[in-house]
C-alpha cells in the first residue's frame, strides 16, 4: 500500500480525534487575544482535518505539511467541499515565501515530531518571521510526564471489521522521547484479505520551561500555558500542554 493510501487510512483511524476541541480552543484564543486575526497558517496540517474546519468557519487558512501524500489527500478533501486553499509542501523549520499571517497553529502534538532542540528553536523563529505584528502562535505538545510514564512499554490495540492495529510504545535513548511501532491490518476488498502495514513514529518533548524559554528567545511573549485545551492550569500529571504566545 502506498503512503497516499495510508493517508486515507490515517483519516479513518483519527475519526474520533478531538478536532472540535482543538477548534473550540482556537476560537477561544482568537477571540481573547486576536479577534481581528483571520489569516491563519495551519502547520503540519496533514490531511486537512483542521484546515477544512477553519475554512468552514470563514477563516482565510493556508496549510503546510512535510508529506506530499498527506497534502494530496488534503487537497482532494478541500476541493470536494468547494474550497481552494493554498497548501505548501514545506518544512516548518524554514517557512520561506508563503506570506504573512495573523495566527499560526501546530495542533495534535505535531511539534513533538521534531527530533532535536535546534529544530524546535528554528520552528519558533520561522513562525515569528511569518507572523504579522501582534500575531498569535497556538500549539500543543506532550508533557514530559506522558513521554516518561504514560507511553513507555504500553500496548494499544483496535480490532475492527476493515481495520485493526497494534500500537507498541517504547522509551528512546534521548530524554523525554518515545518510539511508536504501529502494525495495521487493512482489509483489501478486491481480494478479501488483510494487508499488513508497518509504521514507526518517533516523538520527543521538552520541559515547559524549555519551550517557554525558546519562545522568548524567538521574540514571543507567552500568554498562557495550560492543559485540557486551555481550560485548566498545568498539573504534575498533565498529559497535553497548550501554549499561547504573541509576537511583540
Amino acid at each position: 500500500m502506498s503512503y497516499q493510501s495510508f493517508a486515507y487510512l490515517y483519516d479513518s483511524l483519527m475519526d474520533e480525534a478531538p478536532y472540535e476541541e482543538w477548534m473550540d480552543y482556537f476560537l477561544r484564543m482568537k477571540s481573547k487575544y486576536h479577534p481581528n486575526g483571520n489569516k491563519v497558517l495551519d502547520l503540519a496540517c496533514g490531511t486537512g482535518s483542521m484546515t477544512i474546519r477553519l475554512a468552514k468557519a470563514g477563516i482565510d487558512v493556508t496549510g503546510v505539511d512535510l508529506s506530499e501524500d498527506m497534502l494530496a489527500v488534503a487537497h482532494e478533501k478541500l476541493t470536494s467541499e468547494g474550497y481552494q486553499i493554498p497548501l505548501f509542501h514545506q518544512d516548518m523549520t524554514d517557512l520561506n515565501e508563503i506570506g504573512k499571517f495573523d495566527i499560526a497553529i501546530i495542533f495534535c502534538d505535531s511539534l513533538n515530531y521534531l527530533k532535536n532542540e535546534e529544530d524546535v528553536q528554528k520552528t519558533f523563529q520561522s513562525i515569528y518571521d511569518v507572523l504579522n505584528q501582534d500575531g498569535l502562535l497556538l500549539f500543543d505538545v506532550h508533557s514530559t510526564y506522558k513521554t516518561d510514564y504514560v507511553y513507555p512499554d504500553q500496548t494499544f490495540a483496535y480490532d475492527g471489521d476493515e481495520i485493526a492495529y497494534i500500537w507498541n510504545s517504547f522509551s528512546d535513548d534521548l530524554p523525554h522521547s518515545v518510539i511508536h511501532e504501529l502494525t495495521f491490518f487493512v482489509l483489501d476488498e478486491t481480494t478479501n484479505q488483510y494487508e499488513r502495514i508497518e509504521e514507526t513514529h518517533y516523538q520527543r518533548t521538552f520541559s515547559i520551561e524549555q519551550y517557554e524559554n525558546w519562545l522568548k528567545m524567538a521574540g514571543f511573549t507567552v500568554l498562557e500555558i495550560k492543559e485540557d485545551f486551555g481550560r485548566y492550569p498545568v498539573s504534575p500529571n498533565s498529559e497535553r500542554i497548550f501554549f499561547a504566545a504573541k509576537k511583540d
